[in-house]
């Protein structure tokens, strides 16, 4: 304790001495002394700008923010994702509506197993957009963030197609090159639609589609999910969301759409027919092909290397076996992160306001259209290939030529077992499978290149 109070008595003559040393400076009075609290500062004050009101008003106020009262009593002035004023229905009756819709999506994915991965995401972001007040699909909302991230630029379908060729198996094709004819001719759906599409707006009054809007609505038909998004985004970015909803709801639909053509345009006789076991492809003819499709692509239709080159290179790193790493990302956390993103802003399109609409619902109709034309002309083409040819193809794999995969080659399986549960289609089903992705790839360059 005497230590302590010493060394405290010690400090203070220390100070003293320091103080006394100091020189004492005359200051002006007349000259203004700048100080640091002389430095601005940003105020803090806020005006109170909130009026006190009874609890009666404030419930009246509240009731008014809620869903409820934005689904019952419609508002003027409340904009569209686009920034134009909504109508009364769209705001009522259309969320309603599209409620429903969503629910019953909800319910295929579930219940039926419909392509839930596809399913699920769009389902959900269509519950999401048509969230009153919250404006979600908005641009500075959450889904019109992950829409403008991906979709507006074409960035997702380009990633897709990376995912999709690292899980592809070319040897299927390459066992059985004829199968390749089936996925050119399931593109018929595609080329036919575009007619169609501009024939409508020629002699009709209802649609206005331009040359170019017809071609993006058309690729539908090779329900190819990425095709269309990648095409609309350069021919017809104001159609993009409508075509995205389309081409994805009908790739996650196959199981629905195609079954009724497949068992109308065959015999049970034809449904039966088995086709023999295809001959071991060699990792060098694996190797090689999807080089030799890409540098084809680069020397006669570079419109479409965005697509296929990215499809060469995941496929390419899969076969190469000294990038598993990679390769493993591509087919697993890559696709499957790009997917829930790609499905909630494809979803986001499901608004009622751009979803309810004449322009949407007729892309809608023509998109069935093709996909079920593409769908027809690839069974037909096996038919008469039949007709040419000793050994017999099953007439069910040619609806696989549309680049569904593997969602179409499945339905083709199950199909076949419906006659005979010991016929398996599956692999045979695959070749025509991935030669309609390299087909809609390239028919999408055809579009790009002759009405960009």
């Amino acid at each position: 304790m005497k230590k302590l109070l010493f060394a405290l008595l010690i400090m203070l003559m220390f100070s003293c001495l320091s103080t006394a040393s100091e020189p004492v400076v005359a200051v002006d009075i007349s000259t203004p002394v700048t100080t640091k609290t002389d430095t601005p500062q940003k105020s803090t004050y806020r005006e109170e700008n909130y009026q006190p009101m009874s609890f009666n008003a404030m419930m009246v106020n509240f009731y008014h923010t809620t869903g409820i009262s934005a689904l019952i009593e419609p508002q003027k002035g409340v904009l569209t994702s686009h920034g134009e004023p909504m109508s009364d229905f769209h705001q009522t009756w259309g969320r309603l509506i599209m409620f429903g819709v969503t629910f019953i999506l909800f319910y295929l994915a579930i219940a039926k197993g419909f392509e839930p991965l596809l399913l699920l995401p769009i389902a959900f972001g269509g519950l999401l957009a048509n969230v009153p007040i919250a404006n979600m699909a908005g641009p500075d909302g959450f889904l019109g963030i992950i829409y403008h991230m991906g979709i507006a630029n074409g960035l997702f379908p380009l990633l897709i197609f990376m995912g999709v060729g690292a899980m592809t198996d070319f040897g299927p094709l390459l066992a059985n090159p004829r199968l390749a004819l089936l996925g050119g001719a399931a593109q018929f759906g595609i080329f036919g639609t575009l007619v169609g599409a501009y024939a409508l707006s020629q002699y009709t009054t209802i649609f206005d589609f331009t040359l170019q809007q017809s071609a993006a609505i058309s690729i539908i038909g090779g329900a190819d999910g990425p095709t269309s998004i990648f095409i609309a985004s350069t021919l017809a970015p104001e159609l993009l969301g409508a075509i995205a909803v389309a081409s994805y709801s009908y790739m996650a639909l196959v199981p629905i759409i195609q079954p009724p053509i497949m068992r109308a345009l065959t015999t049970p006789e034809e449904r039966k027919i088995r086709m023999r076991t295809l001959r071991h492809v060699t990792k060098l003819e694996k190797l090689l092909f999807p080089i030799l499709v890409l540098m084809l692509i680069i020397f006669i239709l570079p419109d479409a290397a965005p697509l296929v080159g990215a499809f060469a290179l995941g496929n390419f790193f899969k076969e190469t076996g000294v990038v598993d790493r990679l390769s493993d990302t591509m087919q697993h956390a890559l696709i499957n992160i790009v997917t829930i993103f790609l499905g909630l802003a494809v979803g986001s399109k499901l608004a009622a306001d751009q979803f309810l609409v004449v322009d949407t619902l007729a892309i809608l109709g023509l998109g069935l259209l093709a996909f079920s034309v593409g769908t027809a002309a690839g069974v037909l083409m096996a038919k008469l290939m039949n007709i040419f040819s000793d050994e017999k193809i099953n007439p069910l794999i040619g609806s696989a030529g549309v680049s569904a995969v593997p969602m179409a080659a499945r339905v083709s399986q199950k199909e076949g077992m419906k006659s005979d549960p010991s016929n398996m289609l599956l692999m045979h089903a695959m070749g025509p499978n991935v030669a309609g992705v390299i087909g809609s790839a390239v028919a999408a360059g055809v579009m790009i290149a002759l009405f960009k």
